[in-house]
């Protein structure tokens, strides 16, 4: 059993464990990678409110992200990023294509981390340089406690071809967190999450957690990807389309098989008229995501910006923007 101490905060007693800090003892506990991606406690999330400033748009203080995560915050930290960062052992439990081109891979912590949606933690295989990646749901919205999901390309960077290969299931994995993003924050106004390719991972975080936290705020989703066949984001969508929210649309430049679901071309053609009120997240290649801050900046509205950058180098690639992990990733 870890020795305790008692801390006085505000006149009452506190219970503190040996490693922890005055402030971690004194905030309530969140968990951002359990089952829903929520924040459990309401009474952090008041003072989160009260804490934090105001989002600006982010066309001048944006994360980088690449194949999986981000390097640096945007204007908005999560007062989790700066109290905390913390380290986790964890192990690959599963690797499931979604797509073509896509892959879901779910890894168990050995205790849950507090990283809010939208945020990202660094994710290091034995062998490969740590990157980060943002954290998500499983596609069907089942997540569960001390689980962290994430969606990786199979054609970028070095653990995308891995995947399945050199490194399987059982695999050792590092996690560190948080290490950047944009987390969301209930609000006024409506919420636009707007994603391309694997930009996806991060809004669909944000997306589940704004559903439980705030049903009766207004929201407008719209997906997109180059080629159809990487629409792999439709089981997500069908959960949200249950729980109330009918404003959903999926957007490719290249539909072969001409689905019937899909409007042609890029997700920036397809936003509904924005309006100085909204909050927008958006996260995928940084020329849409550049679109969205420009729409954004014309009307005043808030932009919270997640520009998911290709790797410079296949072999570095752990260590440079991509997945939806390390500089975020595609």
């Amino acid at each position: 059993m870890s020795p305790r101490c008692s801390l006085v905060v505000n006149g009452k007693p506190v219970r503190v464990a040996t490693g922890d800090t005055p402030l971690d003892a004194a905030l309530p506990r969140t968990i951002a990678a359990g089952r829903d991606g929520l924040i459990q406690d309401s009474l952090l999330e008041t003072r989160q409110q009260d804490a934090l400033p105001r989002l600006r748009n982010t066309s001048r203080a944006r994360p980088r992200l690449g194949d999986g995560a981000a390097t640096r915050t945007g204007p908005a930290p999560s007062p989790l990023a700066v109290l905390r960062t913390v380290k986790r052992a964890g192990t690959l439990l599963s690797v499931t294509p979604l797509s073509g081109a896509v892959m879901e891979m779910v890894v168990t912590v050995s205790r849950s981390l507090d990283v809010a949606p939208g945020q990202a933690v660094e994710v290091g295989f034995a062998g490969l340089p740590a990157r980060p990646y943002c954290p998500t749901q499983r596609i069907d919205g089942n997540t569960e406690l001390n689980e962290l999901v994430f969606h990786v390309r199979r054609d970028i960077g070095a653990l995308g071809p891995a995947l399945g290969e050199a490194v399987q299931p059982g695999h050792v994995v590092r996690i560190k967190g948080p290490a950047g993003g944009t987390p969301y924050r209930p609000g006024p106004g409506r919420l636009i999450l707007v994603s391309a390719e694997t930009g996806f991972a991060p809004i669909w975080a944000i997306a589940r957690a704004a559903r439980h936290v705030e049903i009766a705020r207004e929201m407008v989703v719209v997906a997109g990807a180059a080629d159809a066949d990487d629409l792999y984001m439709r089981p997500a969508l069908d959960w949200l389309r249950g729980t109330g929210v009918p404003q959903i649309t999926l957007a490719a430049s290249r539909d072969r098989r001409g689905q019937s679901d899909v409007r042609h071309g890029p997700v920036t053609a397809h936003l509904p008229t924005l309006r100085g009120s909204d909050t927008v997240h958006v996260a995928g290649p940084p020329d849409i995501v550049r679109a969205v801050e420009r729409l954004c900046d014309s009307v005043g509205a808030v932009c919270a910006a997640l520009p998911f950058l290709p790797s410079r180098s296949r072999a570095r690639s752990l260590v440079t923007p991509g997945d939806t992990g390390a500089q975020f990733g595609l």
